[in-house]
């Protein structure tokens, strides 16, 4: 059910539209689910009945002017049409949004992720899996309010979160949204699912918005993040950004029906011959972060995009590499690995 743009279709003729049943979304009347799915508050519907969250997000808004706000540190003025790293401008662009049901158990669910697919990328891997989406541009841009409506639509479909895929490069413009779809009645976590490659600076600014972070931890190594992702400076970024998440938001907790309501969740992809750096990875977040650290240790690397270009990445992983990674991370001490 997820809503593509390469049309460029209007959500304002699906939406608004309510009945004391449920809401009408995408032409559907879709219950009221949600009202059942939550237990726990966001912490982002204190920070907007204080006047808060309106401030960040006006002062994130004025950052664009001179934009440094993931490690890129571009100082473009995405405001006046200028374009850095992320080829971004004042709005957003969206791929696509749906209820996914393919996430980590705790975060789909039993009705599904609400994933709000960012169009664009600060780290730009070379073997990214969403290659046409992330370097090639796939998707289009919208309006605050357009993603207030994405937000509400996925919420009325029963989502049990609002899941923001790749959005180190559009935290002004989600803040942006957040606002109007609080005020339309938004109730759920909202997950950022990022790459791993943040700003602590940005992220403390987050502090009490974000209700689930969910970072990939990719590389150990400065060398293959520099030649896969020309960013030499990822895993210094990525232990400084998941130490700052931990701090906001702890370990992952889980409602009474399994699914989570505030915490860290950790991704690492499991990439040939080790280069990923797992083990080292994996003693990190046992000893620095925390033993109860909720981790995803994914198998499916395949050479994607321009992945090819270098020897080692031209094959997928074997399943001998995924069961040293896993054994890697109980030696590790880690006690919540992801179970799929």
């Amino acid at each position: 059910m997820g809503q593509s743009f390469k049309s460029g279709a209007n959500l304002q003729k699906f939406l608004n539209s309510k009945s004391r049943f449920g809401t009408i979304r995408m032409g559907l009347l879709v219950p009221n689910l949600f009202h059942n799915l939550a237990f726990m508050e966001p912490a982002y519907i204190s920070m907007h009945n204080q006047g808060v969250l309106k401030e960040i997000a006006e002062a994130l808004h004025h950052e664009l002017k001179d934009c440094t706000l993931c490690p890129r540190n571009c100082h473009a003025d995405r405001l006046s049409g200028d374009l850095g790293t992320c080829s971004t401008g004042e709005l957003a662009m969206v791929s696509s949004y749906m209820p996914h049901f393919g996430e980590e158990s705790p975060i789909s669910g039993t009705h599904g992720s609400g994933t709000i697919f960012f169009t664009h990328c600060n780290l730009l891997c070379n073997f990214c899996q969403n290659y046409d989406i992330s370097h090639e541009g796939r998707g289009r841009e919208v309006s605050p309010r357009e993603l207030a409506d994405m937000m509400l639509t996925l919420q009325a479909l029963g989502c049990h979160n609002i899941n923001f895929v790749t959005p180190s490069h559009v935290v002004p413009q989600i803040l942006q949204a957040l606002i109007p779809a609080i005020e339309d009645g938004l109730r759920i976590p909202l997950v950022y699912n990022s790459g791993g490659y943040d700003k602590v600076s940005t992220l403390k600014l987050l502090d009490g918005i974000i209700d689930i972070y969910m970072p990939d931890f990719k590389f150990w190594d400065s060398n293959i993040a520099n030649e896969t992702c020309n960013a030499s400076d990822y895993p210094d970024m990525a232990r400084q950004s998941v130490t700052e998440m931990y701090r906001q938001v702890g370990d992952l907790v889980v409602n009474t029906t399994g699914v989570a309501e505030r915490g860290l969740l950790i991704r690492h992809l499991v990439m040939p011959e080790g280069v990923a750096g797992t083990r080292k990875i994996m003693d990190f977040l046992s000893t620095k972060i925390s033993p109860e650290t909720y981790v995803n240790i994914m198998p499916q690397y395949r050479p994607c995009g321009k992945a090819c270009d270098i020897p080692i990445l031209k094959r997928p992983i074997e399943m001998k590499e995924y069961r040293d990674a896993i054994t890697d991370a109980k030696s590790a001490g880690l006690t919540r690995l992801d179970q799929r």
